[in-house]
């Protein structure tokens, strides 16, 4: 039995790994917590900080050997893990792999490479992942970019492996989620959602904010993909069968006539032409501009 599956059986996964960063005060730990059936893992040590209706089941960490050892617990009640902040589990990440010993150029892969097996072990256990973290400026040129306060050697991957990468702030028309990166702030959108997002919270209502802005239209943008790449090969299939009954330039003549009829969808008109091009070469068939019709070459 093969292991390679055609475009339109690839399995999308329904969980997320994000992460959302901002100034302190502006709600990233409560939006955070605004995902279904959550677990945090908190190592700022902040939860206590938290309004009562906002506090979920909490891993109040004091080694990160405590999260790898929550891990083999039996988490299947749980949909979302928050870690709060990814700063500070980097930080733990450090003393694991390093002890009081301040970490050396060699030991950068490991501390990365301990972070991944722990992201992706979420991951495969279906988890949504919300890493929050706080606010730090880079300079670009003469320009300041927001971006997530993480360690250097530690950026690239960590952002690497994400799905959206959100910044949350105050504006004038209240708090707003950017995930499109730009000149002034770091971000990633894969999930095709709105460059912006205005946060509201009704009062007297359950915080139901990630659940209903983020990983909900996320799970519909790939159902959506998921139907449109089924849709796809279909008609690629169906191009492909009547360009290999070709034979000669009446038949070729007969595709072409007929191209427009296909339900095409993206590139396949395109792709089409491709296939049709390569098959009148192996024929021996030229394209006549002037009437717009395949020849056997003179």
């Amino acid at each position: 039995m093969t292991l390679i599956k055609k475009a339109n059986e690839i399995e999308r996964p329904k969980n997320v790994r994000m992460m959302i960063y901002g100034q302190s005060g502006t709600g990233k730990t409560t939006f955070s917590l605004s995902s279904p059936d959550t677990l945090l893992l908190d190592f700022d040590n902040g939860v206590h900080r938290l309004e009562n209706q906002h506090r979920t089941d909490t891993v109040q960490v004091r080694t990160f050997q405590e999260v790898l050892n929550v891990l083999d617990e039996d988490l299947s009640g749980y949909k979302t893990v928050v870690v709060d902040t990814v700063g500070k589990m980097l930080d733990y990440i450090i003393v694991h792999v390093c002890g009081k010993k301040q970490p050396r150029i060699q030991d950068w892969g490991k501390i990365n490479m301990t972070f991944s097996d722990f992201n992706r072990t979420l991951y495969h256990s279906g988890k949504n992942v919300v890493y929050v973290a706080h606010r730090d400026v880079r300079k670009e040129g003469e320009e300041n970019v927001f971006v997530p306060a993480l360690r250097e050697k530690s950026y690239s991957s960590i952002v690497a492996d994400l799905d959206l990468l959100g910044y949350l702030e105050m504006t004038d028309k209240g708090r707003t989620l950017t995930f499109n990166p730009s000149t002034r702030n770091d971000g990633k959108n894969t999930c095709q959602l709105p460059n912006q997002i205005l946060i509201t919270n009704v009062a007297g209502k359950e915080n139901t904010a990630l659940q209903d802005l983020i990983l909900k239209p996320y799970e519909d943008v790939c159902l959506k993909q998921s139907e449109t790449e089924k849709e796809y090969q279909k008609v690629m299939d169906e191009l492909k069968e009547n360009i290999d009954l070709i034979t000669d330039e009446l038949s070729a003549n007969d595709f072409v006539n007929r191209i427009d009829k296909f339900k095409h969808v993206g590139n396949s008109k395109a792709m089409a032409g491709n296939m049709l091009l390569k098959k009148t070469n192996s024929l021996g068939l030229v394209y006549n501009k002037e009437t717009k019709t395949y020849e056997h070459k003179v």
